[in-house]
C-alpha cells in the first residue's frame, strides 16, 4: 500500500492511502520490523515533488509516528532512515502561502506544505528518541526544537 502513496488517480489514491492508514490501525505492533521496506515507498513518493503526495505521505509519516500509542517504537526506529526522508522536506519547508490579512478557509484540510512539514518535524522530535533532534537539526537546518529550550 505505500508503494501506492504516489498514485495521483483518484480511486486507485483513495485506496492506497485508506490501506496504509487501516494497516496501521490493525496492526501497529507489528510496523517496527517492516520500517526498512516502507522507506523506499515513501522516498520515492517524496522524491515526484508534487505537492499533493507530499502532503500525503508528510499525513501517513505523523499516523506513522504516532501508531504505537506512546511506545515511540516507530519514531525511534525511523531516525537511521532520516537521511532518505529529511532533504526532500528541506526543500520544501517555506512553502508557506502568504495570505496578507486573508484568511485560509481551507486550513482544516492541512494542505499548507510548510506547515504540514513543520508538524511532520516535531511529530519526529517528539517521538524520535533522544538522537532524532540532532538527526533533523543535520538535514533541516532551519528547524527548532519543540523540546528543548
Amino acid at each position: 500500500f505505500f508503494d501506492g502513496l504516489r498514485e495521483v488517480e483518484m480511486p486507485y489514491a483513495f485506496l492506497s492511502e485508506q490501506g496504509v492508514y487501516d494497516m496501521m490501525q490493525v496492526g501497529s505492533s507489528k510496523i517496527v520490523p517492516v520500517i526498512p521496506q516502507l522507506i523506499i515507498p515513501i522516498k520515492t513518493a517524496l522524491n515526484t515533488r508534487d505537492r499533493s503526495v507530499i502532503a500525503k505521505v508528510l499525513k501517513v509519516l505523523q499516523a506513522l509516528v504516532k501508531c504505537d500509542h506512546e511506545q515511540n517504537l516507530v519514531g525511534q526506529a525511523l531516525v537511521p532512515y532520516y537521511r532518505q526522508i529529511l532533504p526532500v522536506l528541506n526543500i520544501f519547508i517555506r512553502k508557506n502561502e502568504n495570505l496578507g490579512d486573508g484568511i485560509d478557509y481551507g486550513q482544516r484540510k492541512r494542505g499548507n506544505l510548510g506547515g504540514l512539514i513543520m508538524e511532520t518535524l516535531e511529530a519526529f522530535e517528539t517521538h524520535g528518541g533522544q538522537d532524532a533532534f540532532i538527526n533533523i537539526k543535520y538535514f533541516v537546518p532551519v528547524f527548532e526544537s519543540v523540546i528543548i529550550n
